[in-house]
């Protein structure tokens, strides 16, 4: 009994491996995949004929450019787009979104609409949610299998286990359990992930050669959100999502932050904190709820023109970055970083003085290692991130154990 256990554990394993190659690379060959994982080319090819025959992998010719070596061109092996589904929903300040995507990861329906999330009343905000994803459920192609996974991401804090949203700046309501909420309307499991998690997840699919063991993404935008990558794994909470580099104090008892408290980093550096700055108002002044995109792109046109309060505005909010991430780079040490969001766009006014500041914490002693990139949009990164988190659940979780034919949740044969 025990030896069949580990075969099909065994078995199970591999199946991962080769599908998470496949995913990896986008369309490889069997040889290609055998590099890659270190198996062996015999239990490749018997693998990928399993899953050929599944309808998880389909055979497309390789590359037509010429080979280094004789014999005829290898086959590639592709995911096949209608062997699963998933959805991916995006709640953030005052916009919700959602999208439903197939197993290859491309996106065949969506949809998004602008909400006030700030004054919306509980249940009409899980309504509009159930409404929007019942709306593309209605709409999905006939040939393509069960969603098998839904994702929602948040602006805010969730469990560790990814089932409730404990507390979020962009609504006056607090823990709502949305996984299950989403479970019980449509039979679906499903997550919720700090949107800033999600952003990590994407850069790391996005650009593995430099967002691989150990990184960090800092969301420049209304607030200040962090996603953290350290030893290969997402770093979450023993209890939440972990991450709330926004809510790390810089100046106790300084100004005041959307939640309620003072001094937070997100206080000086979020974008109703740099227009609060640049306005010369007091820091006692109620954060303004929302600020537009072009109010903000004007106001950094105006820090590059002349030195003046809204360049001394952006002074504020590298300084507030900077030694918040000295501190924490004294206890991580240095690791690359990912500014993204629309707020990236103004990182050559936020750059000199945050650089300033590292070097003046314990964790600025190798502050000329530490390397920036901007990514000027969040909003692809944070769907990328949550499609990445469900497709790889049901690499893994669903197709991976190879029970012969996909099963919806009742148990019933949809193959």
């Amino acid at each position: 009994m025990t030896v069949g256990i580990r075969h099909d554990d065994l078995r199970r394993r591999n199946r991962a491996m080769v599908i998470s190659a496949v995913r990896h690379a986008g369309q490889p060959s069997r040889t290609e995949i055998a590099g890659t994982t270190g198996l062996s080319h015999s239990t490749i090819s018997a693998i990928s004929s399993d899953l050929i025959d599944e309808g998880v992998l389909f055979e497309t010719k390789g590359s037509d450019a010429p080979s280094a070596k004789r014999g005829r061109p290898q086959v590639a092996l592709g995911l096949k787009p209608s062997a699963a589904s998933v959805i991916t929903v995006v709640l953030s300040l005052n916009y919700l979104s959602a999208a439903l995507v197939d197993y290859a990861g491309n996106v065949t329906d969506q949809e998004q609409r602008r909400l006030s999330t700030l004054t919306m009343p509980r249940d009409e905000l899980i309504g509009e949610m159930l409404a929007m994803i019942r709306r593309l459920l209605a709409g999905r192609h006939a040939s393509m299998k069960p969603v098998m996974r839904m994702v929602l991401a948040i602006q805010g804090i969730t469990d560790a286990s990814a089932r409730t949203m404990l507390w979020s700046p962009i609504t006056m309501h607090a823990d709502i359990p949305f996984a299950s909420l989403l479970e019980d309307a449509f039979g679906i499991p499903a997550t919720v992930e700090n949107d800033c998690n999600m952003i990590a997840m994407a850069l790391r699919w996005h650009k593995p050669e430099r967002y691989r063991e150990d990184f960090i993404a800092i969301l420049l935008s209304h607030g200040i959100g962090m996603g953290m990558v350290l030893k290969g794994e997402l770093f979450t909470g023993t209890q939440s999502s972990g991450g709330e580099f926004g809510h790390m104090i810089h100046r106790p008892d300084g100004a005041l932050c959307r939640c309620g408290r003072r001094g937070c980093v997100e206080a000086y550096a979020g974008n109703y904190a740099i227009w609060r700055n640049a306005r010369q108002h007091s820091e006692d002044e109620t954060p303004a709820a929302d600020i537009s995109d072009a109010d903000m792109l004007e106001l950094a046109d105006r820090a590059r023109a002349q030195d003046g309060p809204e360049r001394q505005a952006f002074r504020k909010a590298g300084e507030a970055i900077g030694f918040s991430l000295g501190s924490l780079f004294a206890l991580i040490d240095p690791a690359p970083v990912a500014m993204v969001g629309h707020g990236a766009g103004a990182f050559d006014l936020i750059e000199p003085s945050m650089r300033e500041a590292i070097a003046r914490t314990a964790g600025g002693h190798h502050s000329k290692a530490i390397s920036f990139d901007t990514e000027p949009d969040e909003m692809p990164l944070i769907r990328e991130g949550c499609a990445m988190r469900a497709l790889t659940y049901v690499d893994h979780e669903i197709l991976a154990p190879g029970n012969g034919a996909l099963t919806d949740l009742t148990g019933k044969s949809v193959a």
